[in-house]
């Protein structure tokens, strides 16, 4: 696969997107809790974060071949959210 990766802005534009809505952080754990690479509290950066290789997969699936801008994936992931939680 591709170099596709989301850039640190955009990762941290979702971060306060969800930050905004508290309605969502009950989900937003399970969701990353349920994503994140086995074992991700051993090794640094200590954050459940999904395989990389699953997240670039998501990425071009769904954006293609650029990477999407920040605001674009964070109106995504609370969209994506919200759909969990009321599913």
């Amino acid at each position: 696969m591709g170099e596709l990766a989301i850039s640190t802005s955009a990762a941290f534009q979702v971060f306060l997107a969800v930050l905004r809505r508290p309605s969502l952080w009950r989900i937003a754990m399970v969701v990353a809790l349920r994503l994140a690479e086995p074992g991700w509290w051993r090794r640094s950066p200590f954050l459940p974060l999904p395989p990389a290789d699953y997240l670039r997969f998501r990425l071009l699936t769904n954006y293609g071949s650029e990477a999407p801008p920040g605001d674009s994936l964070a109106d995504d992931v609370i969209s994506y959210l919200r759909w969990c939680r009321d599913r």
